[in-house]
């Protein structure tokens, strides 16, 4: 403990020199957004983000191979050009391995939550000249759901991830290890927890009777055509999945999509055109010629809504939180650093310092009018941030140049200073920082309010 605090002060001794630079020393920004088109919405400012559920964190923690799948899924690296330019990722569509109901990219989506795989964007090359999105997915319980893509048209979830990366993004050729951690890290995911389903998918514990009766109404046959039933597709037993594709009138086969933890997944159907379960069910009434009656219809919806809940589907995003998943990140480098993997290093260094970046900029500079007050600590908690990515660049040049012992002698540095020190200093500059709602509310409208200026102007 006497060493931890020793190690802050002087962490702090060296962070307070380096205020005097901030005006002069610019810190990086990471990506660059222009490549996007004008109002693209990422929705990078939610403080809410989906809570990744990982089975394999169910028998003590994740392996090696599924925290380098994860490291790999949030970098632009991984994909082509155009998209590390902008700093989009797997991650950017998928948040935390789920979907992304505010993205929306113009000449790409439809609406909020689509976007065009064979748009003209990121790979020219694959663009079919037709602005057809899908609805992004959520990868929750992935590993139970193949085949994949909207359509259904890879049996392999290895396939479907190398065909994201190369065609519809024009990546490079991912490295067999990359795509087997990538791989890895997508059929870790789970569902959320739902008390309410019991064994074969049944409801359980404390249904309502509205619950009740739309179970019932789920599987009972269409009027017209007794070989069909909504559970003959979606198949409670099978995570309501058939594993097939069907056209429901819809405009073309489709695969059928799971309604495990589907309250979190709007918007509905493989373009996202609809904005909720009860849309849903009149679009089948419509078109299968159900005769259901307004009880009917908010049964279903009720029992719908039952199957698709999950325990605590969101977290507050806050440095904690960031911080933890920055450090799954590096505990890739502690295996690739001794090996003197220099490719998993410099992946490692490229996702963890476009991490960190990010992480800085929750905390405004002394510039932002829009905060005021913890003037020394934003600075601090900047510095300190910048010190964690300088240290990871040092990494990165010592096992380019075969030096491991001296990579090695950095990382225990960095692992140092991001178990007390860092955490520390984040925390006390927390109350200025944008995870503070009243101070992110104000940011915002402060930044809106001058993007609104500027297209004013043009």
């Amino acid at each position: 403990m006497k060493m931890l605090r020793l190690g802050l002060a002087a962490l702090l001794s060296g962070l307070i020199a380096l205020v005097a630079l901030e005006r002069a020393v610019a810190f990086p920004v990471d990506g660059n957004k222009t490549v996007l088109p004008a109002t693209t919405e990422l929705n990078e400012d939610a403080l809410d983000k989906p809570r990744e559920v990982f089975q394999s964190e169910r028998a003590g923690s994740k392996s090696y191979l599924v925290n380098l799948g994860d490291l790999a899924f949030n970098s632009p690296g991984l994909l082509g050009e155009v998209a590390r330019q902008a700093g989009v990722s797997c991650g950017t569509c998928h948040v935390n391995g789920a979907n992304n109901p505010k993205f929306f990219m113009p000449k790409m989506s439809s609406r909020p939550g689509t976007f065009d795989t064979s748009g003209p964007l990121f790979n020219p090359k694959a663009n079919n000249l037709v602005l057809d999105p899908v609805r992004i997915p959520s990868l929750r319980g992935a590993k139970y759901l193949a085949p994949y893509g909207a359509d259904g048209r890879f049996a392999s979830l290895r396939d479907f991830v190398h065909n994201v990366i190369t065609n519809e993004f024009a990546g490079p050729e991912p490295s067999p290890a990359t795509l087997d951690a990538i791989v890895a890290y997508i059929q870790d995911i789970d569902f959320l927890p739902n008390p309410s389903l019991g064994p074969a998918g049944r409801l359980a514990g404390k249904v309502s009777e509205s619950e009740r009766r739309g179970e019932a109404l789920f599987a009972k046959p269409f009027p017209h055509d007794p070989a069909l039933s909504c559970a003959g597709c979606h198949v409670p037993s099978s995570g309501f999945v058939d594993h097939q594709q069907h056209d429901v009138g819809s405009g073309g086969l489709f695969k059928t999509p799971t309604l495990r933890s589907a309250d979190f997944n709007a918007p509905y159907f493989h373009d996202g055109r609809f904005d909720d379960f009860g849309q849903v069910v009149d679009y089948f009434d419509r078109t299968f010629q159900l005769g259901l009656s307004a009880q009917d219809k908010g049964d279903l919806v009720a029992y719908l809504t039952a199957v698709g809940d999950g325990m605590q589907p969101y977290e507050r995003d806050g440095a904690g939180a960031t911080l933890k998943e920055i450090n799954d990140f590096s505990t890739v480098l502690a295996t690739a650093i001794p090996s003197g993997d220099k490719d998993i290093v410099a992946l490692a260094v490229d996702t963890i310092g476009r991490e960190l970046r990010e992480l800085t900029e929750q905390y405004p500079d002394r510039k932002n009018t829009s905060v005021s007050g913890g003037e020394q600590q934003r600075v601090l908690a900047r510095n300190s941030l910048k010190e964690l990515v300088l240290t990871l660049r040092r990494i990165e040049m010592a096992v380019a140049a075969g030096r491991t012992a001296d990579a090695a002698a950095e990382f225990r540095n960095y692992r140092y200073l991001m178990a007390a020190a860092v955490p520390a200093v984040l925390a006390s500059a927390e109350p200025w920082s944008l995870f503070n709602q009243d101070v992110h509310d104000r940011h915002y409208a402060a930044l809106r309010q001058v993007m609104q200026s500027k297209h004013v102007l043009h």
